[in-house]
């Protein structure tokens, strides 16, 4: 029987549609679970999204739809790119299934009945982003110690988990098992930071907002964030605190690797153990917090304009190209970074130039010479041992940087495989060997250490691309995937038939594809802005029969129990005149006084609250922001606009 390996990520927030960096997990972790696959282990890969919480619910409420609308819309989004990145999870859970829910609101009643959980009140500093409470002495700056954003006091009454309870056993527990806590440095600041300054309770329910899990036993409180989201590691596999014995629960936990952010480690390391401790359930073997992928030197945010996004990535290098830049751009324990500029120059030089070539020219070199056919090796030259050696040596040590999850490092040797492989072609020139009939058993010996070479690359990169190393196969014309088959040099069967050449990846032209993105990151903006459509043409006469006149705000005042509406008393020189404008949320009275207005001064009279309004005032209107139009210079009332 094979041995499971279960491995998760961290459950993505539905508050927005995932970057790149967001996205880089999900890679990471298929890569780990393809590769685990290939060793014979029997993998179950679970992913998901944490769907509750003041985030969500504020942002459902401000698109006037329920926070299940709005979160059902993210989720979708989100699987949507997992798949699109060609993950292969076992199961993609959501914080907000039927089944989720109660267990973990069996799960809350269990703490509580055990004395783990206790009410009282809490009053901090708060981080909406990271629904976090703080007290002032944690807080970086004034601001949130893991988000570095503004953090406003709040007070309310919840309940709280006694986390000192366990402190100790937790400090054990890492002591005892060094790699509990992966990389090094992230472990030494969990015991640092947070452990040996002693924990405090920990606040697990809220009663501001309502979008959660509700605490059975008192209602008016929801679950707070970490114990609805974390449980999604059992309640996948159908534990029950009543029933804990659940064939899928039994088989696979503990986890062997949670696959985090470093920015949640503190909640997965220190939170997440406590908790199973207090349910009496073994700790997960490994909790591997990787780093951040920057964009350019900075964190991906909007707000800087500098977010990049999977599915626009794919769309312009494919998904291959993409799942290869992250994973060999990201370092081990530092913070990885991603430009335009640097996957053209990857794409380039490693994926078109290095193995693109390699492949290509070797399968048309077998088709040209010996009609497609694999030649049965002869008697091997130091060339040809040198060229062993590295191929036996790449498996090692690829298994080796996999096993500690260094895709990076794993990736690195396979491409020494590669670029030692293309030498050896200058080495041994097959061209030149060709022209000599007396050469031509030398010629296939040649051929084929490069295509039992490509063939053991090719189920090196399957867990890194598996698409390209699919193609690679059905070039050479094999189907063997499997580690045991990388054991010697010799794998590959003479006599078959490989199939034509065809490009794996094309070089690409920096210049023209630099202008291709910057146009469709244009073209998406201005999908994005949502702007309103253009109305139906007019003539110049229609135009014409529209009378825009420059109009002096002589007083202004608010509209009685309107909204919306200010009253102006506008000053045309030739009349004065009464208009109403629903623009009270964007301007005060006093700061329009004095004002030279556009308007439209030949509209019928309407009459508003009671008040007839002649003509309309001019204004734009976009995201939620309106400016009122007016002139760059004083005018004189009156003046004709047009």
């Amino acid at each position: 029987m094979a041995e499971k390996f279960y491995l998760t990520t961290a459950i993505a927030y539905t508050s927005r549609k995932p970057h790149i960096g967001n996205t880089y997990e999900i890679v990471l972790s298929d890569a780990i679970a393809r590769y685990k696959r290939q060793r014979g282990y029997d993998v179950y890969f679970l992913t998901g999204t944490d769907e509750h919480g003041i985030k969500s619910q504020e942002i459902a409420e401000s698109e006037n739809i329920t926070p299940q609308e709005y979160v059902d819309k993210v989720a979708g989004e989100i699987k949507t790119i997992w798949d699109l990145m060609n993950s292969s999870y076992s199961q993609f859970i959501r914080t907000t299934d039927e089944y989720h829910v109660k267990t973990v609101q069996k799960i809350f009643k269990k703490f509580y009945d055990q004395g783990d959980i206790y009410k009282g009140n809490y009053e901090g500093m708060y981080c909406v982003p990271c629904e976090t409470f703080y007290t002032e002495s944690q807080l970086v700056d004034g601001k949130c110690p893991d988000c570095g954003r503004e953090v406003k006091p709040a007070k309310e009454e919840a309940y709280f988990f006694k986390m000192s309870k366990y402190q100790d056993a937790l400090m054990k527990h890492i002591e005892e098992n060094p790699d509990f806590i992966q990389p090094e440095s992230r472990k030494k600041e969990m015991v640092n930071n947070f452990l040996k300054p002693g924990l405090q309770d920990l606040c697990v329910s809220r009663t501001s907002f309502t979008w959660g899990v509700p605490v059975e036993f008192d209602e008016k409180h929801v679950v707070y964030v970490w114990i609805d989201a974390l449980s999604n590691y059992i309640t996948a596999l159908g534990y029950d605190p009543e029933k804990p014995d659940a064939e899928l629960f039994t088989k696979n936990w503990p986890a062997d690797v949670h696959i985090i952010g470093k920015d949640i480690l503190r909640f997965h390391t220190i939170y997440w153990p406590i908790m199973l401790m207090a349910l009496g359930l073994p700790l997960p073997k490994k909790v591997f917090g990787h780093p951040w992928l920057l964009s350019g030197n900075d964190k991906m945010s909007k707000s800087k304009g500098n977010v990049i996004y999977a599915d626009d990535l794919v769309e312009q290098f494919g998904v291959d190209a993409i799942r290869f830049y992250l994973l060999n751009e990201m370092p081990y324990a530092n913070d990885g970074t991603i430009t335009y500029e640097t996957i053209i120059a990857r794409y380039n030089s490693e994926l078109a130039n290095v193995l693109g070539n390699l492949v290509n020219r070797t399968i048309a070199m077998n088709k040209k010479y010996f009609g497609g056919v694999v030649q049965s090796p002869s008697k091997s030259d130091e060339l040809d041992n040198e060229l062993i050696s590295v191929a036996l040596e790449t498996v090692k040590n690829v298994k080796e940087k996999m096993d500690e999850y260094k895709t990076a490092d794993a990736l690195s040797e396979i491409w020494t495989l590669l670029k030692r492989s293309n030498k050896y072609i200058d080495e041994t020139t097959p061209w030149a060997l060709a022209k000599d009939e007396e050469n031509k058993e030398r010629l296939g010996t040649v051929l084929y250490n490069l295509l039992e070479t490509i063939r053991i690359a090719s189920v090196l990169l399957m867990p890194f691309m598996p698409e390209t190393a699919e193609k690679i196969q059905k070039q050479i014309n094999t189907d063997v995937i499997s580690y045991d088959t990388l054991d010697s040099f010799g794998g590959y069967k003479a006599g078959t038939e490989t199939n034509e050449a065809e490009p794996l990846f094309v070089r690409l032209d920096e210049e023209k594809k630099m202008e291709e993105i910057a146009k469709a990151i244009d073209e998406k903006m201005a999908q994005e802005e949502n702007y309103e459509p253009l109305r139906e043409e007019i003539s110049i006469d229609e135009f014409d029969k529209i009378d825009l006149r420059v109009a002096k705000v002589i007083s202004c005042e608010e509209v009685k129990k309107s909204e919306k509406l200010l009253k102006f008393e506008l000053d045309l020189g030739f009349e004065k005149r009464t208009i109403l404008s629903g623009i009270k949320k964007w301007y005060t009275p006093d700061e329009m006084v004095g004002k030279n207005l556009i308007i439209i001064a030949n509209l019928k009279p309407r009459k508003m609250m009671g008040i007839e309004s002649k003509g309309m005032i001019l204004s734009a209107f976009t995201d939620d922001e309106l400016t009122a139009l007016t002139t760059i210079k004083d005018i004189k009332p009156g003046s004709v606009v047009g």
